[in-house]
């Protein structure tokens, strides 16, 4: 075996006086993948944090026991934990984008974890550096390596940040590796890869402490369960166990609620609108993406559809497929190479006809209140500096909220996404990722607007709040005759809440139709693969 055991024995986690983990006891054994699996907000990310020296100066930690092998963790100071984070544990946190170094290439991210322990240091080691940090990426399901190590967090999709993160964390061939929702950002043929690296890691004798929201991941490679709510622990066993056999209701609950997996949600009794026309429409938009030696790469293809009033248009495709690039287009946050988007009757995006230029923010502004948008990356959105309260009031009053009102629909819309008003005075980072996500849902709703644009709106939810926050889109939608452009690698969240289905592949549209069509008898290939990884 690689590692060590990591005991963890009554450990309590608490935030100026509030406790938020209550005496959870668990044990990682080398060769093993313990997953951690509950709502957001339950304390498997702070859980996380605490294993690895990370939980912040604010946080009140004691355990009876917190050992890996035989050294005591308790007792260790900062000097202490840099010694040990990376080269004995390795951890993947859950925000990829903010996690990794703006200002530095993916290459330079992952030399640094081979140089800060001494290993490979020093220019005559750089042959070395650069054929390892290759080595990890191709390990971690990365395409084209040797391109992307010269390509900075931001040039990268959602996916190949989670993957440069994880080749990272397992530089070092840590005994144990901590991996916070390592999925949220990943296609389903990418899951398969990455879920087949942890596998092997396993096998290779490293033990694994999966936290994760995505059951169906869990399922696949967990050897034992444990369940938390609350920060307390529900129920632990052998994976088979918990998952077919649970003693506990709030398991039940959360197994049953996996998207996808029974039929499709109710709408609301609500009368629709009697105008069909379309509400957006995209034509033969085409994006380029520059190369290493002054070469491109065409990252969206002459993409073309519409969107009906009320209704939702899903996307679906692996990470680096076109969808994020499509959504920043529509959204008009970035100019297509060719190709107009026109977004209620108006053009939006792209070079107008009449006056042969391009259209401006200028032109967009009077407008832009009318396109609400829910981010991948929830936490790089906000102001760390501001309160819930102070995001939420900002939009509110762009909105032309009267500021007399703006209270009030703060709470609204707080209860609308399943939030407590006590949670308007926390600022982002005291935040859980899914309780961030319904943040952003709500600041996207705060200003009524006619389209939605939704890149991974529930990727950060676990399986329970997912079902609630898609009801909630639902209900909005019916009653306000809002569109969404939903975008996601999540098929059963796909086909829980679109209307109409376009899969992209290779910055392309390959299949498109009503959402009942394409997951009954999808014509090309590669959707086929895709419905077949998720047993549709």
């Amino acid at each position: 075996m690689i590692g060590q055991d990591l005991t963890i024995e009554k450990l309590s986690i608490s935030f100026e006086g509030k406790q938020i983990v209550h005496e959870l006891s668990f044990q990682i054994k080398p060769g093993t993948i313990l997953a951690m699996v509950g709502e957001s907000g339950s304390g498997k990310s702070v859980t996380a944090r605490s294993l690895v020296g990370l939980a912040g100066d604010r946080a009140q930690i004691t355990a009876q026991s917190l050992r890996l092998g035989d050294h005591d963790l308790l007792g260790l100071d900062e000097e202490g934990w840099s010694e040990l984070r990376g080269k004995e544990i390795g951890f993947v946190l859950q925000d990829a984008l903010t996690s990794l170094d703006p200002l530095r290439t993916i290459g330079q991210e992952i030399e640094e974890a081979l140089t800060v322990h001494g290993q490979l240091r020093g220019w005559r080691h750089r042959r070395a550096r650069r054929e390892r940090v290759l080595e990890l990426l191709r390990n971690s399901a990365v395409s084209e390596p040797e391109t992307r190590i010269q390509e900075r967090a931001n040039e990268l999709s959602g996916g190949l940040r989670q993957r440069a993160l994880i080749a990272s964390a397992i530089a070092l061939n840590p005994g144990i590796i901590i991996v916070d929702e390592p999925t949220t950002a990943l296609d389903a043929s990418t899951v398969a890869r990455v879920l087949t690296l942890f596998s092997d890691l396993r096998d290779a004798g490293h033990g694994i402490l999966l936290i994760s929201h995505d059951i169906e991941a869990v399922s696949q490679i967990a050897d034992t369960i444990i369940v938390v709510k609350e920060g307390r622990l529900i129920e632990q066993g052998e994976a088979d166990q918990i998952l077919n056999r649970p003693s506990q209701e709030y398991t039940r609950l959360l197994l049953s609620s996996i998207p996808g997996q029974h039929h499709k949600l109710p709408r609301p009794s609500v009368q629709k609108t009697e105008d069909v026309s379309p509400l957006l429409v995209v034509k033969d938009i085409v994006k380029f993406y520059p190369k290493s030696r002054g070469l491109s790469r065409i990252a969206v293809d002459h993409v073309s559809f519409t969107l009906r009033r009320g209704e939702t248009l899903g996307i679906l495709g692996e990470s680096g497929s076109g969808k994020t690039t499509t959504a920043r287009i529509v959204t008009g946050f970035l100019e297509p190479d060719a190709g107009n988007v026109w977004f209620d009757g108006k053009i939006w995006n792209g070079v107008c006809a009449d006056t042969d230029r391009s259209v401006d923010e200028r032109e967009r502004r009077p407008y832009r209140h009318e396109m609400g948008i829910v981010y991948q990356d929830p936490l790089s959105s906000f102001d760390p500096r501001w309160t819930v309260q102070h995001i939420l009031a900002d939009a509110l009053e762009a909105n032309n909220v009267p500021h007399t009102e703006v209270p009030e629909r703060i709470t609204a819309l707080l209860e609308l996404v399943s939030l407590t008003p006590d949670l308007s005075r926390r600022r982002p980072l005291q935040l859980s990722g899914g309780q961030r996500q319904r943040i952003a849902i709500a600041r996207a709703i705060a200003g009524r607007p006619k389209l939605i644009v939704c890149d991974e709106p529930v990727s950060a939810l676990d399986v329970s709040v997912q079902a609630q926050i898609l009801e909630l889109l639902k209900y909005i939608q019916d009653r306000f005759q809002i569109s969404y452009l939903f975008i996601s690698y999540d098929l059963g969240v796909v086909k829980e809440i679109s209307d109409e289905v376009i899969v992209m592949y290779d910055g392309k549209i390959v299949d498109y139709g009503k959402t009942d069509h394409i997951f009954k008898k999808p014509k090309h290939q590669f959707t086929k693969n895709l419905i077949g990884l998720n047993n549709f």
